[in-house]
């Protein structure tokens, strides 16, 4: 069993945990392995407890746990785009351990709900292009791809797809 909740400061080691690892399973032949190697628990975990002891308006991190800790985590704030309206999950994952049991569903839909009680009625998510897995999850959950962009990136240019969903209540 599995449980949703808002993350809070105590949580930063192990989000930070849960951070790296999926960086590392994800990414690896996607990003410089040396950039992969060199990612550190202890800075996200300073990075996580910031941003979760002083979170920017509008600004959400949940995480899931089952009985052994957290396994995965959502955070997001306001679009990028700033377009009125649209929120965006900037981190999505989910320890590979775990993927297929419907987690990554249900965070994205958690956040969707936050977000749209914050006011929000659209919500959008940027995955690289070449991460075909993820873009075939959002793809299934009814989100609309934008034509891929060029984005600068550990390891140089890289290029980003964003999903959109222009109706927030699709994923509440």
């Amino acid at each position: 069993m599995h449980v949703i909740f808002p993350a809070g400061p105590d949580d930063a080691p192990a989000l930070a945990q849960v951070h790296v690892a999926s960086w590392r399973e994800t990414y690896r032949g996607l990003l410089p392995d040396s950039f992969l190697d060199r990612m550190s628990v202890p800075v996200n975990t300073r990075r996580f407890s910031k941003s979760l002891v002083s979170p920017a308006e509008h600004e959400i991190t949940l995480a899931v746990a089952d009985r052994t800790g957290i396994v995965g985590y959502a955070a997001g704030g306001p679009s990028r785009t700033r377009l009125a309206g649209e929120s965006e999950v900037t981190t999505l994952y989910v320890l590979r351990p775990h993927q297929g049991q419907d987690l990554g569903r249900r965070l994205l839909m958690a956040a969707a709900r936050v977000f749209a009680d914050q006011g929000a009625t659209s919500l959008m998510i940027s995955v690289l292009r070449d991460n075909l897995p993820a873009r075939g999850f959002y793809e299934h959950l009814g989100g609309q791809a934008d034509a891929p962009r060029k984005e600068q990136g550990p390891g140089g240019l890289m290029y980003e797809v964003s999903y959109r969903w222009a109706d927030i209540r699709a994923l509440t």
